[in-house]
This record gives C-alpha cells, structure tokens and sequence, in this order.
C-alpha cells in the first residue's frame, strides 16, 4: 500500500518525506486556503519535494475552464495529478486530460458506480470519501471494499483505489486488509500509526536497563 500525504503544509511534507513513508501528496482547494499562500507556488514546493504523484483541484465546475485549469496545473511539474470532480463534466475533463497524459484524481466519489464511471473515464486514481460517509452512518470501508471487487474484475480497468477521508488509523489497517492501493492520510493520523503503549513500555524500560551498565556506544 501507498501512503499520500494529506496537507499542503510544506514543513509537515518535508518532516514526513524523511520518514521513507511518503509516496505523494494530495491537496485541495481548502487546505491550500488554510497555508495562506499562493495556489501555485505551494504545489510547485510541493513537487520538489516528493516524487510521486501531487494531487493539484481544479477550482471549476464547467468543463471548458476545468480543461484549461488542468492543463495549467499539469505544466507546474511531471509530477502533478489534476484532480477533478466525479461529475459528467469533470469526467470529460479526466477523460480529455488522461488522452494526453496526464494523470487525474476523480475525487468526492461515494458509490460503486461512479467508480465505474471514473475508470471508463481514464482515471489514474478514484477517491472515495470514507470519513465522510461514516458521518452519515454509512460504512465508509464497505464502499472501498466494493470498488475493488470490481476493479479486480476487469483487467483493463488501471484506476487505483485511492482511499480519502481517513479519520483514524483503523480505517488504514482496514483499507490495507481489503487491498486498496493508496490512503491518503492527515498528517496526524500518520504520525498516530507509530503509537502503541508497549512500544513506549518497551523502550522505557531497554533505556533503563541500558543506563545501568554505564556504558555508551560512542564511548566517551
């Protein structure tokens, strides 16, 4: 499985890229808004910093603006994925924007079907909103797991589960158990994934242990 980074907080990305874990970045209109900084040049930084996929929305809803919008975004660096919405005309973005090559992220998807749709459609990646429909007393994991029987049914579909809304690293953990490809992760819950009270129990008590031979590995 991969992990995506889900920020567009640059000092969070570098931290997280010297870990090994990061294999990309997804951003959004939103959390771009929160950093205060110009749309374009945070995604630039960003791409210099990883070298996976950088998921870069568009900002339209018509297909004509969209299309130029993408394309805009895809000339900031071989690394950008445009993401787009699972609407008809975003589809027809992702379909016009992949014929060229370019990498797309359908996102806010919610069903099985509009899966079906993205991947006709040419998408690299399809983003359903796990978080989002726990929120309704949907289950979020059941979608997940649905899209990827379906996928696996069909060779020629390439589109990657790309698992969006985690909230939790349970919702990792089950992701991986069903197989999805990617989950793009808050930093938080990253972070949260090193966390176990034995491991902080473990260590405490090798660190004890090793003070009382008085040693040191560097010597002194």
């Amino acid at each position: 499985m991969q992990f995506f980074v889900d920020t567009a907080d640059v000092d969070e990305i570098r931290n997280l890229a010297a870990t090994g874990l990061v294999d990309g970045v997804t951003t959004n209109p939103s959390l771009i808004a929160k950093s205060g900084r110009d749309f374009i040049e945070v995604i630039k930084e960003i791409c210099d910093l990883v070298d996976g996929p950088v998921s870069a929305e568009v900002a339209a809803t018509d297909h004509d603006t969209m299309l130029a919008e993408g394309r805009k975004l895809a000339k900031i660096a071989d690394n950008v994925a445009v993401k787009v919405p699972l609407t008809p005309d975003g589809l027809k973005t992702c379909k016009t924007l992949a014929d060229a090559g370019t990498k797309v992220n359908v996102t806010l998807c919610f069903s099985p079907g509009q899966a079906i749709l993205a991947a006709k459609a040419g998408a690299a990646f399809i983003s359903p909103f796990v978080g989002r429909l726990d929120d309704i007393s949907s289950d979020g994991m059941a979608l997940i797991d649905e899209i990827c029987t379906v996928y696996s049914n069909y060779t020629d579909f390439e589109t990657k589960v790309l698992v969006a809304s985690i909230r939790s690293p349970q919702h990792v953990i089950e992701a991986a158990k069903i197989g999805a490809d990617v989950c793009t992760v808050p930093p938080g819950v990253l972070w949260q994934l090193f966390k176990h009270p034995l491991t902080d129990a473990g260590l405490k008590a090798f660190l004890a242990d090793w003070a009382e031979t008085g040693q040191s590995i560097l010597g002194n």
